[in-house]
């Protein structure tokens, strides 16, 4: 099956102060290690990759010659993700949804979630939740959650593509919002196979996960993906 790759990098970095998707990580822009490890994975037939308004419209140079699309995102990340859907080919059989703030993607986590959405129609990674989870109400412990039945989520989200599409029309008409573009299949009860995750596939979001990142690649621990036949997986 064909399938193609959403990478939605439309966010401007408020909490890092600038756009984390154009911060560099290892001698290259964040956003293009998800992009490496698309290109390199024999699944991936084409690339989409969701800027703000004004990068799409005049994408960064070392963004050309790279063996993607550019689009336009929204005001939100629903939004942005279901520009990106919009615009995939209409060949394509499954759509990967990627966020550029999780530059670690290994191919196995791809073939996870592939394998899964070509069964299910919907997949995402999981990891399990380590740490004792505390429900809290005005600074008050409510309950202690049941980790076992817990998990968190990463991406990228795989999903069939006439699905997908459908969802995220539908809630553009509707102006719904959503926190990841498996909660649309949720909203709908459309089932979502939840396969391994990887806990290397960390999201930066704040200046210590980007800290974090890049002592993974000082240290030799995450190889920088240097051409599409690389894919930076860890060491």
């Amino acid at each position: 099956m064909s399938a193609a790759a959403v990478i939605v990098a439309g966010g401007r970095g408020e909490r890092l102060g600038s756009p984390k998707q154009f911060l560099p990580l290892g001698g290259i822009p964040l956003l293009l290690w998800s992009i490496r490890s698309f290109e390199a994975h024999p699944a991936v037939d084409e690339i989409v990759v969701v800027l703000p308004a004004e990068a799409a419209a005049e994408p960064p140079p070392w963004l050309i010659g790279e063996s993607v699309r550019c689009c336009a995102g929204g005001e939100s990340r629903r939004a942005s993700a279901g520009a990106g859907v919009l615009s995939v080919d209409s060949r394509a059989d499954l759509i990967l949804i990627h966020d550029a703030a999780r530059p670690f993607l290994t191919s196995g986590v791809t073939d996870r979630v592939l394998a899964a959405a070509s069964e299910v129609g919907a997949a995402l990674p999981v990891v399990t939740v380590s740490d004792t989870i505390k429900r809290v109400e005005s600074g008050r412990v409510v309950d202690t959650q049941d980790r076992s039945r817990l998990g968190r989520a990463q991406t990228p989200q795989a999903f069939e593509a006439g699905l997908i599409r459908e969802l995220h029309t539908q809630a553009a008409e509707k102006g719904s919002d959503a926190p990841d573009d498996a909660a649309l299949c949720e909203a709908q009860g459309h089932p979502v196979a939840a396969v391994e995750g990887d806990p290397w596939n960390l999201k930066i979001t704040t200046r210590a996960d980007l800290a974090l990142a890049e002592w993974l690649v000082a240290s030799g621990r995450v190889a920088i993906p240097r051409s599409g036949s690389d894919t930076g997986d860890p060491l």
